[in-house]
């Protein structure tokens, strides 16, 4: 440590160079700056391509699942279509919404966590309406809603969750149970408000009305099953199906080969080398006993032999446990 102090010569003659321009302080401090920038550890990198290209089959699914549920409930036209995908922090999408809105809070288990479905107020007065047989005219003025109009609501989204729960099926098996209804945005919470989530907006139209509902997924409930939702494993599941077939098919015509072991019997080699014709091999099996049928040369079966029109034949009596004797 002592040969790393400067001597008050050394002081001097660094303070003279500064003095006289030999050395620039500004600029070292500048080149020193442009180097450094700032990284956020906690970020939580979501926006790598294909990593859910899984949903995307979820999504049209769901579109045709609901339209369907839709049109037979309310017993008119009425379309439905994905309309956007992004992914936002949890405190600005909240943000978004105003007082009253439809918001519906379930599970997907085994996932953890809670996921959301909002529906846009217009959107729930124009369904509320049609169910009690008028046109889904919008209101002028956007109210609370009312005891009864949450259950309608409730109905609504229980026809929404249990499409959905079929149609995430295509990626991955869940089971939706509806948790929670809130109307104020400032009592929903699923994550934190700097945490991601996958958001869909499902846009919904008829002659009278149109809205949208938002589904909202958080990154931290995809983020255990993220492998099973990327283009990669689709695409390696769909090779393995096509592949699966094919040798299905392909085994269905291999010939193998099959013999019934009618008996066996041991002889030394001085013995083989003296036989003679007409000597007589003893067998370690029976007319009575069971041959034993070899696949391949592997016992898999056993069986009876007889004569089936004229020709010699073995009936399988039994399978061989493969696993007989282990352990």
């Amino acid at each position: 440590m002592a040969d790393q102090i400067l001597s008050q010569e050394e002081i001097d003659a660094l303070l003279s160079a500064m003095d006289s321009g030999e050395i620039d302080v500004v600029e070292e401090k500048q080149e020193v700056a442009v180097q450094v920038r700032s990284y956020d550890l906690t970020a939580q990198n979501i926006m790598q391509r294909g990593q859910f290209d899984a949903l995307e089959e979820v999504y049209d699914k769901f579109v045709n699942l609901f339209q369907g549920s839709l049109s037979s409930l309310f017993q008119r036209t009425i379309t439905v279509k994905a309309v956007s995908r992004e992914t936002v922090k949890f405190g600005e999408f909240i943000k978004a919404f105003s007082n009253p809105t439809g918001f519906i809070i379930f599970g997907m288990e085994p996932l953890i966590g809670s996921a959301l479905l909002a529906f846009e107020p217009n959107l729930v007065f124009s369904l509320i309406d049609c169910m009690f047989g008028g046109e889904g005219k919008p209101m002028e003025k956007i109210r609370e809603f009312t005891m009864i109009e949450r259950r309608m609501l409730q109905r609504i989204a229980m026809a929404v969750l249990k499409d959905l729960e079929t149609a995430w099926e295509a990626a991955y098996r869940v089971r939706l149970a509806l948790r929670k209804i809130e109307t104020k945005p400032e009592f929903v919470y699923l994550v934190n408000p700097s945490d991601q989530l996958v958001i869909v907006v499902f846009g919904i139209s008829t002659e009278g009305f149109s809205g949208n509902i938002h589904l909202c997924l958080p990154y931290l409930m995809l983020e255990p099953i993220k492998d099973q939702l990327s283009s990669s494993y689709l695409r390696e599941k769909d090779r393995a199906s096509s592949f699966g077939d094919e040798i299905r098919k392909l085994l269905g015509r291999t010939e193998v080969n099959i013999v019934a072991e009618l008996g066996k019997t041991v002889y030394s080699v001085e013995d083989i080398l003296n036989f003679e014709v007409d000597d007589i091999l003893r067998l370690n099996t029976g007319p009575q006993n069971n041959v034993v049928i070899n696949i391949e040369r592997v016992p898999k079966y056993l069986g009876m032999p007889g004569v089936v029109k004229g020709s010699k034949a073995v009936q399988i009596t039994e399978v061989i446990d493969q696993d007989r004797g282990k352990g």
